[in-house]
């Protein structure tokens, strides 16, 4: 084996030294296809790899030799190369002869180069193999011969085929083990195909092979002369990657960056997901509609005449129009779409559920707004493609859901435009990436409804009532004083002819949220109506206050966001829990420690306290009215 490397290096280094340009030019041009290898845990996926590593020579020799060393002291192929520990670089994987963390390698024939990510096969690292499948050309799934389709098979053909791979590899591995037997593999192939037409996996390439022993990898097994098909590389080498495809897509760019080197040059960098471009062409900038038309397309090695998908370039305008970065540049004709509602199909990543209606981060290409998710429509059984009634979505969960964006979006199906089409949900609290998504079409609703405009705005009624709207939201626990304190700081601005509104926390669910009960989904769905009601009332010219435990940062973060910067005070009432517990005045708590009220906040629910509040009122050390007085002096001078 160390021979016929040292023969190839041998060989490489003279080609290098003879014509070193011609070598880089014909390796530059080569075409690059990404794939992934997926399945279930054991089906060798790692084995795989590091054979067709070895095969095309991308293994040198003190590398063989480290290979050699490790498998005969933690190799799993009985003192024989392991040619998974090529893969498996963490220390926990080779301990314990798995995948955990998705793995990245590279490696070229004459034909082609390719980058292959391996990805884990048990159940809980799902969330990887979606990282991996999400840039992947090609899925190639193994199935060990001896176990047959399993769980994890048709979970990770599922994904493979709803993230967007229309290139898939059937590979039934381990033929060793089986005897070479065709009976074993053709029921399998028959198991397999049912499956995938189930799930519109109408077209895919089966081989037999042993990625330990070889058979059929870069080589024609003599052992299965009833398989006369193409051997895997020769498969990878020759199929087709969509290039084309994309190209022929109208033109769409997200920007990156604003590249503005000097005062004399304006660029636009990204990109380019679909279409091609090319000085004089013209060009609408979304979400705003501005149109102009493209002077220059600037590389690093130099102005082009033509960009197409794929390419990573600078584009100027004619015209000084807005465009920054999140914005996306469209040809001017067919433009993508722009809406603030949809339908999705979401995987859920984290170890905590979805909660429905929470505020999480929604990065769509370079776009990155506030999202939040309602009540799964159903989840689905990926062993049966069964919809399942559900109230939230759990680790590795698949199911299809509305998404609301607080603004408007530019955005394609994902089946169009894997670019535009495709996002990611980000916990505004831990900034965990917590699922992966698809658009499938923005709602009517969203294209029906329309924000109509009124002469009388919110600057004419604040200037009617001579005050700067507010919204005082008082935040702390259950019997910390909000709604007294609240009530007490209404009592002085209604004195001084201020015009106020108090919403309560317990009046609010007597009315308005009377169908809300006080699970987490409920107590966020609770905070997002009172937000709306406040803020409609700031836009009426109020000085609103609001008294709501309100126990999530994230929540209070939404309400926030809606008001113009500086009207949202956020006014902490900071009580210890057992101070608040010995107050009891309505007797919660010493219901919540008998059992006999669920998710009662401070007790067998959370409350997160406000990191940076505008004020903050300690009231084991001030009476309601010093607290209330100590909040007026602070909001002065209200006009």
């Amino acid at each position: 084996m160390v021979a016929e490397i040292q023969t190839s290096a041998y060989q490489t280094e003279a080609l290098i030294a003879e014509d070193i340009d011609t070598y880089l030019a014909k390796h530059q041009h080569k075409t690059m296809l990404r794939f992934i290898t997926c399945g279930s845990v054991d089906d060798g996926k790692s084995t795989l790899i590091g054979r067709l590593l070895y095969d095309s020579k991308m293994i040198f020799e003190d590398q063989l030799a480290a290979l050699e060393a490790d498998s005969k002291r933690v190799g799993t192929q009985g003192g024989e190369i392991d040619f998974a520990l090529l893969v498996d670089g963490l220390a926990a994987e080779r301990e314990q002869g798995i995948t955990i963390d998705v793995a990245y390698r590279f490696f070229s024939t004459e034909k082609r180069k390719f980058i292959v990510a391996d990805t884990p096969g048990h159940e809980q690292y799902t969330r990887n193999m979606i990282t991996g499948a999400s840039t992947a050309d090609l899925a190639v799934i193994l199935i060990d011969a001896r176990k047959g389709v399993l769980t994890q098979t048709r979970r990770h053909s599922y994904l493979a085929h709803l993230i967007g791979i229309r290139n898939i590899v059937l590979a039934i591995n381990k033929m060793d083990l089986v005897s070479y037997d065709q009976a074993t593999y053709d029921a399998i192939l028959a198991d397999y195909t049912g499956f995938a037409r189930s799930i519109g996996i109408t077209d895919f390439t089966a081989l037999p092979i042993s990625g330990f022993r070889g058979d059929n990898i870069s080589l024609k097994s003599d052992a299965m002369p009833w398989y006369s098909g193409p051997t895997l590389m020769e498969h990878l080498e020759t199929v087709e990657i969509g290039v084309d495809e994309d190209q022929a897509k109208p033109f769409r760019m997200g920007v990156q960056w604003v590249n503005r080197p000097n005062l004399d040059f304006r660029g636009f960098s990204g990109q380019i997901a679909s279409g091609s471009v090319k000085p004089g062409d013209a060009i609408r900038v979304l979400p705003g509609g501005k149109t102009s038309t493209i002077s220059r397309i600037t590389t690093l090695g130099g102005d082009l005449k033509e960009a197409v998908a794929g390419q990573s370039v600078t584009l100027s305008f004619e015209d000084e129009i807005d465009c920054s970065r999140g914005s996306v540049i469209g040809a001017a004709d067919a433009p993508p779409e722009t809406a603030d509602q949809f339908e999705t199909t979401i995987v859920w990543m984290d170890d905590d559920p979805l909660v429905v209606g929470r505020a999480y981060w929604l990065k769509l290409g370079t776009q990155t707004v506030s999202a939040t998710v309602q009540e799964p429509k159903y989840q689905i059984n990926v062993n049966t493609m069964e919809h399942l009634a559900a109230k939230t979505l759990d680790l590795n969960a698949i199911g299809v859901a509305e998404i609301t964006t607080d603004r408007p979006i530019v955005f394609e199906p994902y089946a169009d435009n894997r670019t535009l089409g495709g996002f990611i949900l980000i916990d505004k609290i831990t900034n965990a990436t917590v699922a992966a998504g698809m658009l499938h079409f923005s709602l009517r609703r969203a294209q029906n409804v329309h924000w109509q405009a009124t002469d009388i705005g919110r600057e004419a009624h604040a200037s009617l009532k001579n005050q700067k709207p507010r919204v005082l939201w008082f935040t702390g626990l259950s019997g910390s004083g909000k709604s007294t304190i609240a009530n007490e700081v209404e009592k002085t601005l209604n004195l001084m002819n201020r015009h106020t509104f108090l919403l309560d926390g317990d009046n609010v669910r007597h009315g308005l949220n009377k169908d809300l009960g006080f699970t987490e989904a409920d107590r966020i769905e609770n905070i997002r109506r009172v937000g709306e009601v406040a803020k409609l009332m700031a836009d009426a010219g109020l000085i609103v206050l609001t008294a709501f435990i309100s126990p999530f940062r994230a929540e209070r973060d939404m309400i926030r966001a809606m008001l113009p910067q500086g009207e949202f005070i956020e006014i902490f009432v900071d009580t210890p829990l057992h101070v608040a517990e010995a107050r009891d005045v309505k007797g919660l708590y010493k219901k919540a420690r008998a059992g006999d009220l669920k998710n009662f906040t401070g007790i067998d629910s959370p409350y997160e306290p406000p990191e940076h509040p505008e004020i903050r009122v300690n009231t084991v050390a001030m009476t309601p009215a010093e607290a209330a007085e100590f909040i007026v002096r602070q909001i002065m001078p209200l006009k």
